[in-house]
């Protein structure tokens, strides 16, 4: 893991000015355009389909250079989305940003994305190239083996939780880290520089509440706790879920916690996928990690985040470990609870005529394929009355 000597996360006032006082021309508009190109290409995959995508399409090299010119004067705002409730998974609240903001989060996402990375531990595995739940289960699965040697030691895991994580990360210190990071990817300061600490602000500080559209049904939100919705927080609280920006925003600020659990507390077996983390040790080191516990509990709540009281579990390995959709045995892996349930109604909603696509079917399918999900995938084909093909 690369990390700065300097992680003091702090910007001041002459910086700001620094940034938005320049010449805005000094930004080679043909570099501009082609980058955002390339950022329209792919925020319209998966989005073909739907009439914000299409109308900006239409017209997408006229629409791409007006953007252009938005950003070089400073005078881009991120739109005003559209916010609904989705049940599955979970009950969760999503803001989707307008079409054109989505090419200017996968614009930032591609000048910076990269840099970070490099500096993220190796058991991140939330949002990265390579690195999504199949990852994350097989790091899970690598740390449990070392610690315990192959099962043969008693082993115990800490799986722990942060309540309402995107409700309540504090925009002003994710702003200033991102500033922190800024300044040692462009040790310049030049153009790009001061662009893209622009472009920032306005996505972070950006309040997605004001002016939002809300998608019915409204009574949704009765499902949805006050602290997992945007509506109820704090000014200066929160960042939305489901855009690309947001995603490489909550690792970066979750970097913290994984240099803090790595370095200053000394564990080499712990993982993190997006807020779910967790501490493989020893039996005999398990009242130290207890107490330790305790102590990351304080350091969230130093970094304006709360341990979630309810979903802090220890359990010994060999009795199974859920996560992310897996439930972890020795030498094998099995889908988890929520998965099947979800994979059983996908399949009814799509043989109904509700909802779904061979996509989202072939999706559960490559996931049971990586566990031992044969016997999962013929009883949900035998419940919708489809014939499952013999391997």
């Amino acid at each position: 893991m690369m990390v700065e000597a300097d992680t003091e996360w702090s910007f001041n006032d002459s910086d700001e000015l620094e940034a938005l006082e320049q010449p805005y021309f000094r930004v080679d508009r043909a570099w501009l355009i082609r980058a955002l190109t390339r950022a329209f290409f792919e925020a319209r995959k998966g989005k073909l389909k739907t009439a914000d995508e299409n109308a900006f399409e239409v017209r997408y090299i006229e629409n791409i250079e007006l953007l252009a010119d938005d950003i070089m004067y400073r005078r881009y705002k991120p739109s005003r989305g559209i916010a609904f409730i989705v049940t599955r998974p979970v009950v969760r609240e999503i803001f989707a940003a307008p079409f054109r903001d989505r090419v200017v989060h996968h614009f930032l996402h591609n000048m910076c994305a990269n840099w970070w990375d490099k500096r993220f531990i190796y058991n991140s595995s939330s949002c990265r190239k390579g690195k999504g739940t199949h990852f994350g289960i097989d790091r899970l699965e690598h740390d449990i083996r070392s610690v315990s040697n192959n099962y043969r030691k008693e082993t115990y895991i800490i799986k722990m939780d942060i309540q309402g994580y995107f409700m309540s990360l504090p925009r002003e210190r994710l702003y200033c880290i991102i500033c922190w990071g800024l300044k040692r990817q462009f040790p310049k300061r030049g153009v790009h520089y001061r662009l893209l600490k622009y472009l920032w602000r306005e996505i972070i500080m950006d309040d997605p509440v004001k002016g939002v559209k809300i998608r019915p049904p409204v009574r949704l939100w009765d499902l949805l706790p006050d602290s997992k919705s945007l509506f109820y927080q704090p000014k200066g609280k929160g960042i939305v879920i489901g855009n690309l920006s947001s995603q490489l925003l909550s690792n970066i600020y979750l970097s913290q916690l994984d240099r803090f659990v790595t370095m200053d507390l000394g564990y080499k077996h712990y993982g993190r996928y997006v807020d779910d983390f967790y501490l493989v040790v020893p039996a005999e080191k398990k009242d130290i990690a207890l107490n330790d516990v305790k102590v990351i509990e304080r350091y969230l709540q130093n970094i304006g985040l709360k341990m979630h009281p309810k979903k802090t579990h220890v359990q010994e390995v060999k009795k199974g470990v859920p996560f992310l959709g897996a439930v972890v045995y020795p030498f094998f892996r099995v889908p988890g609870r929520r998965f099947k349930d979800n994979f059983y109604q996908a399949a009814r909603k799509f043989e109904s005529g509700v909802s779904g696509s061979t996509e989202s079917i072939a999706s559960y399918l490559g996931y049971c394929s990586k566990l031992r999900g044969e016997k999962l995938c013929q009883k949900v084909f035998e419940s919708v009355g489809w014939d499952y093909p013999k391997q």
